[in-house]
């Protein structure tokens, strides 16, 4: 009577199935925290035009998104415009078309770059901020007293933060439209040498309404999306601190990440 001697699992098939369990666990994960996202924005929405209209924690808020991201923003628009003009002045250089560097500037600008700063500032500086906040309370059980007390959650802690993201970052976009063009002129004009009524002439001949209003249209697509992110990563965190940290981490790069990809989209749809 013979014995069948059982087979080794063989390394390479037990190492391509965990990889490919991971990829799966990975997409699983991704298209849950989207729809987790969109729920939440339905529900923000929702709660958003139902009273009691809380005035106060949402002026607080837009002071802390808006208010308290005004530097950063300002100084990040204004050695983007100033980098920005001494790099393209170089290139156009080569082909004496120096007067170009004003037009190019605030297209560049007011189409994506201001937008996509502003709300990457705003992620860093009051979407980390946010996050970390929800998960506290969450973590801490705050959130769980406050639905003790009849007070909806979503209504008292998202919907302000999520509207002040919505209303902020355009604000803050032409903030950064403004110092990045005002860097842009002190190269272009004393660094560069390039006349004052050539910098603003051409700019606004090659510039129109239509250029600024994409950049707002951006901002607020931007902000709504970060705020959404940041709340619901803070919202749903477990795991006491450490579990608050990994959602905050996980909520700058997502935040980061649909940045990038809505801008591809919007300005996509939008040519």
């Amino acid at each position: 009577m013979t014995t069948e001697t059982p087979t080794k699992p063989n390394r390479f098939t037990g190492a391509f199935t965990q990889s490919v369990e991971g990829i799966g666990k990975g997409i699983i994960d991704v298209v849950s925290s989207i729809g987790g996202v969109v729920a939440l924005g339905l529900d923000v929405f929702r709660w958003s035009v139902r009273r009691p209209f809380r005035l106060h924690n949402l002026f607080t808020q837009l002071d802390f998104v808006g208010v308290g991201s005004i530097f950063i923003v300002g100084l990040t628009g204004t050695f983007t415009g100033m980098v920005f003009a001494l790099q393209t002045s170089t290139a156009f250089a080569l082909f004496d078309a120096e007067s170009l560097v004003g037009p190019t500037v605030a297209l560049t600008l007011t189409r994506e770059l201001a937008s996509v700063f502003a709300a990457l500032m705003v992620t860093m500086r009051a979407g980390s901020a946010m996050c970390t906040e929800l998960g506290t309370m969450r973590v801490t059980e705050q959130v769980d007293a406050l639905e003790t007390m009849a007070v909806n959650p979503v209504q008292y802690l998202l919907v302000p933060r999520v509207l002040a993201g919505l209303f902020m970052v355009p604000a803050l976009t032409m903030l950064f439209n403004t110092t990045g063009m005002t860097g842009a002129y002190i190269v272009a004009v004393f660094g560069l040498g390039i006349s004052p009524g050539t910098f603003l002439s051409r700019t606004q001949q090659w510039m129109a309404p239509a250029d600024i209003y994409e950049g707002l249209i951006k901002g607020a697509i931007f902000g709504l999306s970060v705020a959404l992110v940041c709340c619901y990563k803070g919202f749903n965190a477990s795991g006491g601190a450490k579990g608050v940290g990994q959602a905050t981490t996980e909520a700058m790069v997502a935040s980061a990440l649909s940045i990038f990809i809505l801008d591809f989209i919007v300005g996509m749809l939008m040519h």
